[in-house]
C-alpha cells in the first residue's frame, strides 16, 4: 500500500507500550498479573439487574444524543452532592462511551491546529497521542517521586508559551496512585486564571481515595468557567466493560462537545447508560467495600515492594502503586520482561505512561490479596537475583 494513503500525525504516535505485555502473558501459563488497570470485582448486582430490566423492557433503541436525561440528572445531583457542583444536566453535561471518547470529544472541541497542551508525565498512556489525533501539540512536564507526582504550578508556568491553550491533568493519577493536595491545586487555578488557561480534569478515580479527600478541580473558586470534568462509572463500579462515561462542562463548550459527538458517536450504549443509573442511585455501599478492600492491598504491595528494596512512595488513590527498580540495574522495559519471563509476573513498564516514568514499573493491586502475596515473593526472588 502507498504511505500517501496514510496519516503522517496519526503514524507518529507508537502503540501503547500496555498491550505488548498483556499479549506477552496471555500466551503464558500461571501468571500473576499487576499489569492490567481493571477491577477484578464485577459489576454490582443491582446494575446488572437494571440492565437486564431495560432489555426486557425493550430499551434498545437510541438515546437523546446527550443521553438520558434522567441519567444525566442523576449525574447534576452527583456532582452537586459530592462536590457542590452545579452543572445543567440539558446543557452541560453529555453521557459518552467511557472516559476515552470523552477525552478526544474535549481535544477535538478545544483545539485548533498547533495549539499547545501541557500534559504532567507520568500519565494514562492516552494523553498525548489523543491532543496529537486533536490536531494539538502536548507539551509534557515532569512529575517526581520527590514531589509524590504532583504537578506544580512553577512546572506549569516554566512550560507556557503563547500558544498554550490548555492544560490536561489526571488525578488520582493513573500510573502513580498519586493525588493532589488542595494547596497545590488553588496555586494551579491561580496560575490557569492568570494566563487564561483551559483546564481538562480527568477525575476517573475520584472515589477510590485513601485517607484523603479528593478535590474535583472545577469545584475550586473560578474554576468551573474554565474546566471540562471528565468522568465515568468503569473504576468506581467496575464497570469497564460497560464503556460509560461523561463530560461536564461550560454549555458553550459543551455545544461543539456535542457536535462531534452526534457525528462520530449518536449515542452511547442505552443499556449502560440504564446500568450508569443504577449505579448512581445504589452503587454507593458497593464503592465503599471495594475501597476498604482496596485499601488492605495498597498497603500490602507497597509495603511488600519497600521491603524487597523497590523503593515505593505511598499511593493515595486508585489502584496501582509506581516503585523505583533501580536497585536491580535493570531499564524498566528489561525489568517487566525478564520478571515475565522468569518469575511469570506481569507489571508495566513506567516509560508506557511517558519519559518521566523511566526507572519505574506500575503494579496495579486490582488483584486478590493472596495474588498480591505470592507475587510479592516471586519479585522478592527476582531482585535477591537482580539486585
Amino acid at each position: 500500500m502507498s504511505r500517501k494513503f496514510l496519516s503522517r500525525r496519526i503514524a507518529t504516535v507508537p502503540p501503547s507500550g500496555i498491550r505488548r505485555f498483556f499479549d506477552i502473558a496471555a500466551t503464558m501459563e500461571d501468571v500473576i498479573s499487576l499489569g492490567i488497570g481493571e477491577p477484578d470485582f464485577i459489576t454490582p448486582a443491582p446494575i446488572v439487574q437494571a440492565a437486564i430490566k431495560a432489555l426486557e423492557q425493550g430499551e434498545t433503541h437510541y438515546t437523546s444524543n446527550s443521553g438520558l436525561l434522567e441519567l444525566r440528572q442523576a449525574i447534576a445531583e452527583h456532582l452537586e452532592r459530592l462536590y457542590g457542583l452545579s452543572y445543567d444536566p440539558a446543557e452541560e453535561i453529555l453521557v459518552t462511551v467511557g472516559v476515552s471518547e470523552a477525552l478526544y470529544l474535549s481535544l477535538a472541541a478545544t483545539l485548533d491546529p498547533g495549539d499547545e497542551v501541557i500534559v504532567p508525565e507520568p500519565c494514562f498512556v492516552a494523553y498525548t497521542p489523543e491532543v496529537i489525533f486533536a490536531g494539538g501539540r502536548p507539551v509534557v512536564i515532569p512529575t517526581t517521586a520527590d514531589e509524590n507526582f504532583q504537578v506544580t504550578a512553577g512546572a506549569i508556568s516554566a512550560a507556557l508559551t503563547p500558544r498554550t491553550k490548555a492544560l490536561l491533568i489526571g488525578y488520582p493519577n493513573n500510573p502513580t496512585g498519586a493525588i493532589m493536595e488542595r494547596a497545590k491545586l488553588e496555586e494551579i487555578a491561580a496560575l490557569a486564571e492568570q494566563h487564561d488557561l483551559l483546564v481538562i480534569s480527568d477525575e476517573l478515580y475520584d472515589r477510590l481515595v485513601y485517607g484523603v479527600e479528593h478535590v474535583c478541580f472545577p469545584s475550586l473558586p473560578g474554576m468551573r468557567e474554565r474546566t471540562i470534568l471528565l468522568q465515568g462509572f468503569s473504576k468506581n463500579y467496575a464497570m469497564t466493560g460497560w464503556r460509560i462515561g461523561y463530560v461536564a462542562a461550560p454549555a458553550e463548550i459543551m455545544e461543539l462537545v456535542r457536535r462531534i459527538h452526534q457525528y462520530t458517536i449518536m449515542s452511547a450504549p442505552t443499556v449502560s447508560q440504564y446500568a450508569a443509573l443504577a449505579a448512581l442511585r445504589e452503587g454507593e455501599p458497593f464503592i465503599r467495600s471495594m475501597v476498604e478492600e482496596y485499601d488492605r492491598r495498597r498497603r500490602l504491595i507497597v509495603d511488600g515492594l519497600n521491603n524487597i528494596g523497590l523503593r515505593c512512595f505511598e499511593p493515595r488513590g486508585a489502584f496501582y502503586a509506581f516503585p523505583s527498580i533501580e536497585i536491580t540495574g535493570l531499564d524498566e522495559v528489561e525489568f517487566a520482561e525478564t520478571l515475565l519471563r522468569e518469575e511469570r509476573v506481569a507489571c508495566v513498564p513506567g516509560s508506557a505512561f511517558g519519559e518521566a516514568g523511566r526507572g519505574y514499573v506500575r503494579c496495579s493491586y486490582a488483584t486478590a490479596y493472596e495474588k498480591i502475596e505470592e507475587a510479592l515473593e516471586r519479585m522478592r526472588r527476582f531482585v535477591r537475583r537482580h539486585g
